[in-house]
């Protein structure tokens, strides 16, 4: 017994002894003088200017005027296309952008805290809330493009030739086939779950269903694993398909079109938000010279645009119902 008693205390302060090698504390606080909620799921130690942020325990903070946090989704991240933007507001305006790309709905809730300056996302329905409560202000059209459907080139479930998302996912369902999803309530996230809704299914809980809770990039690698289907953006799977053997089995179903929004955070509502940085980003967003920049990304690469430049148009003209779906 008195052996065993040891060995327990042994393990335990081998255990301790790991955590704090790691840095951990149960006990550790997050400094007070910055918002925190959401920030603290994906900020950096010492974030670059325009550089996507990993996940810490550590607040993004800023520490100065110049500096601007920029909470958008990874899909503008994984496709490349904040590696043009960022550098060039940078460098015009003299602002450091620090961009933390996580799901959408992780930025809306940086957003509502005030974890963030400015918001770039795409998840029109979530995005009412945040303007209704007045967070988010000035919400503008930036660009859009598509979501595609994914899979395997033996297509196991037959979805090759199927024009309607629902109907798509319904063969799926059906046959049982490997299905991934990302899980993390990013804009993507949230269209699959509302099409499994619409088609009247629920495949939570299914063997053959499973969410990675990353991002857009990791969870097409996963997919492409597993030979699994999976629900994309069509940006994200243009700059990494050279690394899959998915291909796209539906495209061009109405449901399927993915509009990007900016907006600002009030600072009204919180005293910390660098107002005139938010400004300036989202009208850099829609200017002529970031609007060029879109409508030709990954023209040179690819052979097409990733993106279409929306700018000045309306929600309705490139789609939506209304301006929030």
């Amino acid at each position: 017994m008195k052996r065993i008693q040891r060995g327990i205390l042994g393990l335990a302060l081998l255990l301790s002894l790991t955590v704090l090698a790691c840095g951990g504390s149960s006990n550790s606080s997050a400094p007070t003088s910055q918002p925190t909620s959401a920030a603290t799921q994906a900020s950096s130690n010492t974030p670059a200017s325009g550089t996507p942020v990993a996940a810490t325990t550590t607040p993004v903070v800023r520490s100065g005027p110049k500096d601007i946090i920029l909470a958008t989704t990874t899909s503008t991240q994984d496709t490349g296309l904040l590696d043009v933007l960022v550098p060039a507001f940078d460098k015009e305006t003299g602002y450091n952008v620090k961009v933390i790309a996580v799901g959408t709905g992780q930025a809306l809730a940086m957003g509502e805290s005030g974890d963030a300056d400015v918001m770039l996302v795409h998840a029109p329905s979530s995005e009412k809330k945040v303007v209704d409560e007045g967070i988010g202000l000035d919400r503008r059209l930036v660009m859009h493009n598509d979501f595609v459907l994914l899979g395997p080139s033996n297509d196991p479930a037959g979805v090759k030739g199927t024009t309607v998302a629902t109907d798509a996912l319904t063969k799926i369902y059906n046959k049982g086939a490997a299905f991934i999803s990302r899980g993390d309530d990013s804009g993507t996230d949230k269209l699959e779950k509302a099409l499994w809704q619409k088609a009247g299914l629920d495949p939570k809980g299914k063997s053959w269903y499973d969410e990675t809770g990353q991002g857009m990039g990791a969870s097409l690698q996963v997919a492409n694993q597993r030979d699994a289907y999976i629900m994309s953006d069509r940006g994200t799977f243009l700059a990494t398909q050279k690394s899959l053997s998915l291909g796209i089995v539906l495209e061009g179903d109405p449901q399927l079109l993915n509009v990007y929004s900016v907006m600002e955070v009030n600072p009204q509502k919180f005293s910390l938000v660098n107002a005139a940085g938010g400004k300036a980003f989202a009208d850099f967003m829609v200017s002529d010279e970031a609007q060029t920049m879109i409508k030709t990304f990954g023209i040179d690469k690819y052979g097409q645009a990733l993106f279409t430049a929306d700018a000045g148009k309306t929600y309705e003209s490139v789609g939506l119902a209304t301006p929030f779906g």
